[in-house]
């Protein structure tokens, strides 16, 4: 019998969720929520190190935890419309501290001049791996898969313009596991765009802002067709903190806090937890 409650007990163990740690968000306006009420969402609730009074992304994975019952430290550096490399050459001095978990958002292209090759982007992701290992070789660092944009798929002139929607997501995360696999000090990454994809394919979300938003489907993307909306960064949030702390955000359930403080109901806060819980599932 006592061998029957030690198997359980390491059996449980090793399904928990990770211990409560220090988390840094490093990206931009996809990380802080440009475009809808998350870019101030409980702004004191976590650390910006740039002092600009940003909750964003990191604030809806600081009340998840909160919700979970995980006592997570969350800070954010960010800075609109740049991508890795600035963060590296400009943003050291603030990014130079310990850190436990650390999560790189970088440009929605990868590189604004020659978009999609993540050539510029994996330089900068293992300059600024290798900056967070220095601290703490144990600390984890992970990219953020982005999602695609519906601005550079339904109108001409973007490499990705005719396309359907999911492919750029997809394109991003190709490039982005590419750079995980032949960069030193990159555990792994995150699937936010393969989650926006999903949502899409399932008919939870609509895939075509630019013809408005069909009945009984969630708009992910913000009025600039380029940005998320609330429902798109909380699927972003739900997606990065399922995967980094390894909880079931199924678990969150229709009163989930945040969604009702972003105008989501606990139908569609279910739908969107369900959507991150199956695409990390898959991922794995």
């Amino acid at each position: 019998m006592h061998r029957l409650f030690s198997g359980i007990a390491a059996l449980i163990l090793i399904a928990a969720p990770a211990a409560a740690r220090d988390i840094l968000f490093v990206g931009n306006s996809f990380t802080f929520g440009a475009g809808s009420p998350v870019e101030r969402y409980r702004p004191d609730s976590v650390t910006d190190l740039n002092r600009e009074g940003i909750g964003g992304v990191p604030a809806l994975f600081r009340s998840f935890a909160e919700q979970a019952g995980l006592d997570w430290s969350v800070s954010l550096e960010t800075s609109p419309g740049k991508d890795l490399a600035f963060h590296y050459a400009n943003k050291r001095a603030a990014i130079d501290r310990r850190w436990d978990v650390v999560i790189l958002q970088g440009y929605s292209t990868l590189d604004a001049e020659n978009p999609g090759d993540p050539t510029r982007h994996g330089i900068a992701a293992g300059r600024l791996a290798a900056l967070v290992h220095a601290r703490n070789p144990r600390a984890q660092v992970n990219l953020v898969e982005t999602w695609s944009r519906a601005d550079l798929t339904y109108r001409p002139g973007s490499r990705w313009s005719g396309m359907p929607i999911m492919t750029m997501a997809n394109d991003l995360a190709a490039a982005n596991r590419g750079v995980a696999r032949t960069t030193r000090g990159i555990a792994g990454t995150i699937p936010v765009g393969s989650a926006w994809n999903r949502a899409i394919a399932l008919g939870v979300a609509d895939a075509n802002p630019y013809d408005g938003i069909d009945p009984g489907k969630l708009g992910l993307w913000a009025d600039d067709h380029y940005h998320g909306s609330s429902a798109g960064y909380y699927l972003e949030a739900l997606t990065i903190f399922g995967r980094v702390t390894g909880y079931d955000v199924r678990q969150l359930g229709a009163g989930e806090r945040s969604a009702a403080d972003l105008g989501l109901t606990g139908e569609q806060a279910v739908a969107l937890q369900r959507i991150a819980w199956e695409t990390l599932r898959q991922d794995r």
